[in-house]
């Protein structure tokens, strides 16, 4: 049997579901995160050390190969070309980051800084894919798993949902609680909804963090060579699983604060005489 909602009451309910889950979705996510993010960094087994050498002072920088081997392999491929030399920190926000890797700094037009690259663009190394989620939804991330990947897109994309799965969705909202998604199995769900696919969940690789070093990009996989180091404590969590993180400053944060805090205009660009240029990065492995 299926039950006829219209699309306005759908929306409407779908709203309500949202808001009402988000507190747990949130939760169980950084649950989950936070304990994978703490378990790769202290898994640093594959580390590339460098020596980012600047008109203000050196800066170490340990790159973590495990977390991000595309990006770090890309870093240090630039960095031994002399990609980065003479290029300056074009952007730089107290209380937040400073950013650098433009090749578009090493001429005088300040235009078009901000805007430049090595000429290509690669993917984000955020997230690690998960086991697949099989059997008993027994516990609040296999029961979020289902809810965000098949009970919300089958209710957007369906005007006749299946009686049993909006007696669900109905349940969740009155509850304001995945409980009701307990006591089904995965293959109940994917089979009443017509989700083919394994039900992978995504975990985050690492989370921007105060020191940590991380790709600037201009959406989802559009990394090239433009780069920042995080100067907020604790470290800013609207950016986790946006940004690659490839690594962390171990030395010479007392120069990244000095550049910090550069006098900037409007565009949140050093003011000329003040920049700090990248003579050379040294690795040292």
């Amino acid at each position: 049997m299926r039950m006829y909602i219209s699309k306005i009451a759908l929306a409407a309910l779908l709203l309500a579901f949202s808001f009402t889950m988000l507190n747990c979705q949130s939760n169980a996510a950084h649950k989950s995160d936070d304990n994978a993010s703490e378990e790769n960094m202290e898994a640093k087994t594959d580390t590339v050390n460098l020596i980012i050498k600047t008109t203000y002072g050196n800066i170490g920088l340990e790159l973590w190969r495990n977390i991000a081997p595309k990006t770090v392999d890309n870093f240090v491929k630039l960095s031994s070309e002399g990609f980065y030399n003479k290029t300056y920190f074009h952007r730089v926000i107290p209380d937040f980051m400073i950013q650098g890797g433009d090749p578009n700094t090493k001429d005088s037009d300040r235009s078009n800084d901000g805007m430049g690259g090595p000429g290509y663009q690669f993917e984000d190394e955020c997230y690690t894919m998960g086991e697949p989620a099989t059997g008993n939804v027994s516990d609040e991330d296999t029961a979020m798993l289902v809810w965000t990947k098949i009970i919300i897109p089958y209710m957007q994309s369906s005007q006749n949902p299946q009686s049993e799965i909006f007696d669900i969705v109905k349940a969740v909202q009155e509850k304001q609680s995945p409980d009701p998604i307990y006591g089904k199995t995965v293959e109940w769900y994917q089979d009443r909804t017509g989700y083919k696919q394994p039900l992978h969940s995504q975990i985050l690789k690492a989370n921007v963090l105060y020191s940590y070093i991380c790709m600037a990009n201009s959406g989802p996989n559009t990394n090239g060579s433009q780069f920042f180091i995080v100067t907020k404590q604790p470290g800013t969590p609207w950016l986790d699983g946006k940004h690659t993180v490839f690594g962390k400053v171990t030395s010479g944060m007392d120069v990244v604060h000095k550049i910090e805090k550069l006098p900037r205009d409007s565009r949140d660009n050093p003011n000329p005489g003040s920049e700090a240029f990248i003579n050379s990065i040294e690795i040292i492995k």
